[in-house]
């Protein structure tokens, strides 16, 4: 059999939660995961029950209906719109239909290893930019932008926290114009950010190289049923839409998205938890000499320690706590992990076990 080179070389990419370690059980709490604290709202739980015998019948493979509330939602036309079985199977379809072999792509790093991983699978020659905090040095990575080629950025960026202001959003986009360049946003954490509103999507009809991400399974906890969907050009979603596999989602997680984004309290309550809980673990966590926080501005905290992760994370697993060793993240040492934010009461727990490390 005779494969690819892309494909020889492929590496999956690397993830968190639950079933990323051996004899994963119900009993661990998961700080590995960044999704919503508060878990899947009420309305979507009773909603999944209530359409239980959706499974007996083929979704809907166009998934009209959210992709009309969608449109209500973010006030982008339909025709802009896809859905995917999560937001990680628009990355692999996007790469897929639009990078090649010729293609150039830069990635910031540290940051979501599924950019890096479905570039080259596609066969990209990939280029990446080292920075903690992007705004910090943001006309440098201007300056490495590739002609007629593709730049990968998450905002706010997993797994740093860091929040680009939509100015500065602005600038790049318009650069990469300038070379020709699609900018590819990732927001998937957007919503969870407490007190800014800097995402981009109302300005999608002034850009035609700007394509955007979002996710069901971060701002709404829906990880489970694997839910996302981009926004972007009608040149580029007519695409993606025509690529995409056959009832690509289920009924059942249409069932579940439309219900979530019908729910516009839930987002607030969400990000006022995140603002309270983010404020205790990080005044708690500065208070440990072993450890050093990065800024983050959403649900999750990038940690430097003076112990190696991977000791960490075999500690408090010990203890039935799981946290994201970010070893494996391109940019990172295996002195960084992640925790993600959660209620008042695990996040003590987590405190409590960090303090004897």
């Amino acid at each position: 059999m005779k494969l690819k080179s892309s494909i020889k070389s492929h590496k999956p990419a690397p993830h968190g939660g639950l079933f990323s370690i051996p004899s994963p059980n119900n009993d661990i709490l998961d700080f590995s995961s960044n999704v919503n604290p508060l878990g899947a709202s009420s309305k979507v739980l009773k909603t999944i029950k209530k359409n239980l015998k959706s499974i007996e019948i083929y979704p809907d493979p166009n998934s009209i209906i959210l992709r009309k509330r969608i449109q209500n939602y973010t006030k982008v036309p339909l025709s802009q719109i896809v859905i995917g079985n999560g937001a990680t199977e628009i990355i692999y379809n996007f790469c897929q239909a639009f990078i090649s072999s010729q293609t150039s792509v830069l990635i910031p790093i540290p940051t979501f290893g599924e950019y890096e991983t479905n570039a080259k699978l596609a066969g990209a020659k990939v280029s990446f930019f080292k920075t903690m905090n992007l705004k910090l040095n943001l006309q440098d990575f201007i300056s490495c932008l590739p002609k007629n080629g593709f730049a990968f950025l998450c905002n706010p960026n997993n797994p740093t926290g860091s929040l680009l202001p939509k100015n500065e959003i602005r600038k790049i986009i318009i650069a990469a114009k300038n070379k020709n360049t699609v900018i590819f946003l990732d927001e998937c954490f957007i919503e969870l950010v407490p007190d800014h509103d800097e995402s981009i999507v109302s300005e999608l009809r002034k850009y035609d190289n700007l394509f955007v991400l979002r996710s069901f399974t971060k701002s709404y906890g829906l990880a489970g049923i694997r839910i996302g969907y981009g926004l972007g050009p009608k040149n580029f979603v007519s695409v993606l839409n025509k690529i995409k596999i056959p009832w690509n989602v289920s009924g059942l997680a249409q069932h579940a998205a439309l219900s979530a984004i019908s729910t516009p309290n839930y987002l607030h309550k969400s990000k006022k938890l995140i603002k309270t809980e983010s404020r205790f673990l990080k005044n708690k966590i500065s208070k440990l000499q072993n450890f050093e926080l990065y800024d983050s501005t959403t649900n999750f905290i990038l940690i430097k320690s003076k112990i190696k992760s991977s000791i960490i994370q075999k500690k408090l697993l010990k203890n039935k706590i799981l946290i994201r060793d970010c070893s494996n993240f391109r940019g990172l040492d295996n002195f960084h992990f992640r925790i993600g934010i959660k209620k008042r009461k695990e996040n003590l727990k987590l405190i409590k076990e960090l303090e004897k490390i």
